[in-house]
């Protein structure tokens, strides 16, 4: 009997050493996994045998507080860019809907932040903006609604965000229409376009927007 005692024992040893070992092996191979990293958009081009991607070109707009808005405030940010105007009422009530959500989902994270420019910013001057911002509850400083100069508004959605292939100047007769959302990175790149009127598209990119962050995370 003190024998089989003994027997059991060394038995239960073997097999929590070997499940150890096991989870430790697992763990190892995981830590080997390489990082899934988001893809670049826009052109690239070589430099002294550097390839510089495409980059957000600097910009100043106004947001809903009647404060200047630049590029230089979202310096070490991640952000989600899109187009709209207030008085829409096909798409992009939509898109708002959907922009809060992933607005929500990142509430507590300060790494996060959100553009909404205007198509319309004869219309959607500060006061309509703010009035706008303050009917979806956003007021904690991490979504921003901007309206400015309606030719340097455009330049930026197409040359800048990519979010429409379009052309023209931004004179009264042009007009962008774009349900589309830009993902951009702490170095203003480009790393995902979104449908957001799409529920499911929406989903990745709150996926991605981890996936970017966990990018970071593993760099430092």
């Amino acid at each position: 009997m003190v024998q089989l005692i003994k027997k059991n024992k060394f038995l239960l040893f073997v097999f929590l050493f070997a499940g150890l070992f096991f989870l430790l092996y697992f763990l190892s191979k995981r830590e080997s996994i390489p990082l899934l990293k988001l893809p670049f958009y826009g052109k690239t081009k070589p430099i002294n045998g550097d390839t510089i991607r495409h980059r957000l070109p600097d910009f100043s707009f106004v947001n809903q507080n009647g404060e200047t808005f630049t590029k230089q405030q979202l310096k070490n940010k991640i952000f989600v860019a899109d187009y709209f105007f207030t008085t829409c009422g096909s798409i992009c009530p939509i898109m708002k809907k959907q922009m809060k959500r992933v607005f929500d989902t990142f509430l507590n994270d300060s790494e996060i932040i959100f553009l909404s420019h205007t198509v319309d910013p004869e219309t959607d001057n500060v006061e309509v903006l703010q009035k706008f911002a303050n009917r979806l509850g956003v007021q904690n400083g991490r979504w921003y609604f901007l309206t400015g100069n309606k030719k340097q508004l455009y330049q930026m959605a197409r040359e800048g965000y990519l979010l429409d292939a379009g052309e023209g100047n931004g004179d009264s007769s042009d007009f962008i229409h774009t349900q589309n959302f830009a993902l951009i990175d702490k170095e203003f790149h480009l790393r995902g376009f979104y449908d957001g009127t799409d529920s499911t598209d929406i989903d990745r990119l709150i996926r991605e927007i981890r996936l970017l962050k966990q990018e970071y995370d593993h760099s430092k």
